[in-house]
């Protein structure tokens, strides 16, 4: 039985007060056999890390396998570095000789959210980078960034404490959406801070009708309530991850091998802005196989 979202009241009032004024890729080429598996190897100092794209986030998947094939990575470095939660790289700018705008390149294009369910999290989960919710309501993938996730593991109630956090944050980042409809347009008009001063119990029975009506919206227009599969809850009990980013960045594939030297570039001294101290960089190449050999040599099974 799913949960009724919590704590939304809260939420709400900080972005009606002070949120409302806020508001006012490439294909790449031939199909494979069906039985040909296309795998991501990134080579770094410090080992190589094997990557299986997933089969249901097309458009990130041919884009990774396209830029791979394409040298478009090689010499780039992973740029940002956070022990127990994840390594991030793919930054054309990162091979430049001017650390301070490293994480701040693209490509030139974004990819549309691919966010799947059954894809998510958990350690060695490999996902796009993108900006914010502020200016990135669609959550729109950045067309080369990309994380890997080392993550830590959760209790039972921090996992029950993030499905509310992901479900508020569902729902702000609809807000957007929902104020921009013409029969909406009060909201924006109504004095919040004066209202606050002046009736307070009018301006709380104010929201609290207005976050019915923005819940009633967001279910109406095809929005599920987020909440954690059992087999997710077991991963990240039992190998952890960072489910806290789960209905908001697309994952696109995870690690098979190598995850010892996700662990050791986790590790590396950096700065104060998560950067290594020293170049990390990687040479990216496509290693095709079969899903036959994707299950007896790494005990994997193509999804």
């Amino acid at each position: 039985m799913k949960k009724p979202m919590k704590h939304a009241a809260c939420a709400w009032t900080v972005l009606l007060m002070v949120g409302v004024a806020a508001v006012g890729c490439a294909q790449s080429g031939a199909k494979e056999a069906p039985d040909k598996v296309k795998l991501v190897q990134i080579t770094t100092k410090f080992g190589d890390i094997l990557i299986y794209p997933y089969e249901k986030t097309v458009k990130h998947r041919e884009n990774f396998i396209k830029l791979a094939e394409s040298g478009f990575y090689n010499g780039t470095t992973f740029h940002r570095i956070i022990k127990e939660f994840m390594i991030q790289g793919g930054d054309p700018n990162s091979k430049n000789d001017n650390p301070d705008d490293d994480g701040q390149g693209e490509n030139g294009y974004t990819i549309p959210a691919e966010i799947v369910e059954g894809y998510y999290h958990k350690r060695g989960a490999v996902a796009a980078a993108r900006l914010g919710d502020n200016v990135n309501p669609l959550r729109a993938s950045s067309g080369c960034q990309f994380y890997i996730v080392q993550g830590k593991k959760f209790g039972e109630q921090e996992l029950e404490m993030m499905e509310d956090q992901i479900n508020q944050q569902a729902l702000q980042s609809y807000m957007p959406t929902y104020m921009s409809r013409p029969e909406n347009e009060w909201i924006q008009k109504v004095d919040w801070q004066t209202l606050q001063q002046t009736d307070l119990d009018s301006m709380m029975r104010l929201q609290q009708r207005l976050i019915g009506q923005v819940m009633e919206a967001y279910k109406a227009d095809g929005n599920k309530e987020f909440s954690f599969s059992e087999q997710a809850k077991k991963d990240y009990i039992e190998i952890g991850g960072a489910a806290f980013l789960d209905n908001a960045y697309t994952v696109f594939g995870e690690v098979i091998s190598g995850m010892d030297v996700v662990d050791k570039i986790a590790e590396q001294p950096k700065n104060n802005r998560d950067r290594p101290n020293e170049n990390i960089t990687m040479q990216v190449k496509v290693i095709q196989t079969t899903k036959k050999e994707l299950e007896s040599k790494y005990k994997f099974v193509a999804k």
